[in-house]
């Protein structure tokens, strides 16, 4: 190769020890490559892509809104995910459990999309397998746990005799085990079930109320009601309930007796004293099963009486066959106003217990 006569090139004069900084400078500031994933899923059939990415792609748009990082581009049956490694990893992850709900016949809705990527992002295994749990509950219907939490809950119920569940309102606590003791019913595990709640103010605010003592607690039994009628229906439930099957009793009424073959249900139980609830926990009998509900921040006790459920978990610490469940906020499935709420009144009360710490120090 000629060299090309009569060029010359100016180079700026620049001292050494401006060299120098600039070698320093790209040794503080490397230039790093984020490592982007390039992946691709293929949907078996056109109405499976359909059902995925929903109306519209509504389902798809939720997931773009969640990882804005991420490049989703759906094409006839196949979808390609372009971006970051983790977050196009995680994506990927999202689609493919939707997919094995959309392949088993589990409708996908806006809700369901949601909690599946909250479940991924905190790396829970198997998200799909919490939504395809189901608990049976009579004539071909099911009761579905909703998060993490509630397939934890279901599990002991299911693999424990003496089961406490523990958390805020809306996260399914009674009306699961419920749907338990209906399926153990069902499956002749057991041959009754006892539904209990204490009804605290029923010996001094209630005396005014017309009706025996029966008629004077049932308003504080009513959800139980309820939730029977919404698993089993009003004529089935009034069929059970007449012949004894299932019994709706306040606690007062446990006094003295021994439950045998029986699923038995105690809700609120943040209402019982210590006493109460040693009193209602020694009622079990054999082959009988209890679970007992109840959200220690919505304690009615008054006189300074302490909640048997606070102290509880001390107390039975270690036992074999009981198991502890604790709920929190993501585990509600109401409303997700409701979850909302839960979670700030548990950062105004860690703010208050952060101040009153302070304070006594």
């Amino acid at each position: 190769m000629q060299p090309i006569l009569g060029l010359r090139i100016y180079l700026p004069s620049l001292h050494a020890s401006h060299y120098a900084s600039l070698f320093h400078s790209r040794k503080q500031h490397p230039v790093t490559l984020t490592p982007a994933a390039d992946i691709r899923i293929k949907v078996p059939s056109n109405h499976l892509i359909v059902d995925l990415l929903g109306e519209q792609d509504a389902h798809l748009r939720l997931i773009e809104a969640a990882f804005p990082e991420v490049r989703i581009v759906a094409r006839g049956n196949q979808v390609d995910i372009h971006g970051p490694d983790t977050a196009g990893e995680m994506v990927r992850t999202i689609f493919d459990e939707l997919l094995i709900l959309v392949q088993e016949g589990h409708g996908l809705d806006t809700d369901r999309v949601h909690r599946v990527i909250d479940l991924v992002r905190k790396d829970v295994p198997s998200p799909s397998g919490i939504f395809t749990e189901a608990v049976k509950v009579g004539r071909g219907r099911v009761v579905r746990p909703k998060t993490h939490g509630q397939k934890r809950y279901v599990d002991a119920i299911r693999e424990h005799t003496l089961i406490f569940g523990v958390g805020p309102a809306g996260t399914g606590k009674t009306y699961l085990a419920m749907a338990c003791a209906i399926e153990a019913l069902l499956s002749g595990s057991v041959r009754r079930i006892i539904l209990s709640r204490p009804a605290v103010e029923a010996g001094e605010r209630l005396g005014f109320l017309p009706g025996d003592l029966a008629a004077k607690v049932d308003p504080y039994l009513r959800p139980l009601y309820d939730a029977l009628y919404e698993m089993l229906g009003p004529d089935e439930t009034s069929r059970l309930m007449e012949r004894g099957t299932i019994e709706i009793a306040p606690l007062a009424y446990m006094r003295g007796r021994t439950l045998n073959d029986a699923f038995i249900v105690l809700d609120e139980a943040q209402n019982t004293s210590p006493e109460q609830m040693k009193m209602f926990l020694t009622r079990m009998g054999f082959n009988s099963k209890m679970v007992v509900t109840g959200d220690v921040t919505q304690v009615d006790l008054t006189d300074g009486r302490r909640s048997g459920l606070r102290i509880v978990g001390t107390v039975l610490q270690g036992l074999e066959g009981i198991e502890f469940v604790e709920l929190r906020g993501d585990d509600v499935v109401r409303h997700r106003l409701v979850a909302a709420i839960v979670e700030a009144y548990e950062r105004y009360e860690e703010q208050l217990r952060s101040a009153e710490a302070g304070a006594s120090s």
